[in-house]
């Protein structure tokens, strides 16, 4: 007997739903040579974690998932030499590109600020907030 749930919705459904829509995705792009590899650089002090960044490598490019530092540890240039070192780990994995998304103004100002360059923003995406998508040209003669 068929059911149909519109609120209430277990949280086991939920991750099945969001499951399937990754693993077409991967079968997607594997059918067209993609194979996605996980990358991330941390940072630690004193063996407590502070700062990381995260994301995947696939078709000669780095995405970026998340970068994170701490705010106690915030204006050290700890993001700055994160996603130095992951976009440095990209080039040695053949990557010549890498794409991140914000929310933030002030963060896509950032990664402006790192090299990064606008390749398409949404007004009001969520609210107040614009969606900017980023992308830099990996140098491999460069200190990236």
């Amino acid at each position: 007997m068929r059911q149909w749930q519109t609120c209430g919705i277990h949280e086991q459904h939920l991750k099945a739903v969001s499951d399937g829509v990754i693993k077409h995705g991967q079968n997607l792009s594997r059918e067209q040579g993609g194979v996605a590899h996980p990358i991330a650089c941390t940072v630690q002090e004193d063996e407590i974690l502070i700062g990381g960044v995260t994301g995947r490598t696939e078709f000669g490019r780095l995405f970026i998932s998340y970068l994170w530092v701490d705010a106690a540890w915030r204006g050290r240039k700890l993001g700055t030499e994160l996603l130095r070192r992951l976009e440095a780990l990209a080039l040695t994995r053949g990557c010549r590109e890498a794409l991140i998304e914000t929310l933030d103004d002030g963060t896509a100002d950032w990664y402006k600020r790192c090299g990064y360059r606008i390749v398409a923003h949404l007004p009001r995406y969520c609210g107040p907030w614009s969606r900017h998508t980023l992308l830099k040209t990996l140098n491999p003669e460069s200190d990236v």
